[in-house]
């Protein structure tokens, strides 16, 4: 009689097992971040002659509503599309390096 519940317990566990991942799979959607929404966003060189900082942080803002983007991919994407003047003055200022920085803080030094 033992041989035979412990030939059962697998069974059962395997079954609530499914059950599980059954339940977790309906109620939680995988989210995938589209990061390919990047090439849209254009260079920013932070002089007159390049596209304006409020079009910068418009196309910044509207890929990463598209690309289900959090506030720390559209810090990096901002950080990877700095060129020219705008990526020296992010290079030569320590402060914007650090852990605590965020997007918004990104914006507020830029404007």
């Amino acid at each position: 009689m033992a041989e035979a519940r412990l030939q059962m317990e697998p069974a059962e566990t395997k079954a609530e097992l499914q059950r599980l991942r059954e339940r977790f799979s309906v109620g939680t959607p995988a989210v995938h971040k589209e990061l390919s929404l990047i090439s849209l966003v254009p260079k920013w060189l932070g002089s007159e002659s390049g596209i304006p900082l409020k079009e910068f942080i418009s196309s910044i803002e509207g890929a990463a509503s598209v690309g289900l983007w959090e506030d720390s991919d559209r810090l990096q994407v901002a950080i990877l599309r700095l060129s020219d003047a705008a990526k020296q003055f992010y290079n030569g200022s320590i402060e914007l390096h650090s852990q605590g920085v965020t997007w918004e803080i990104i914006k507020e030094v830029f404007r």
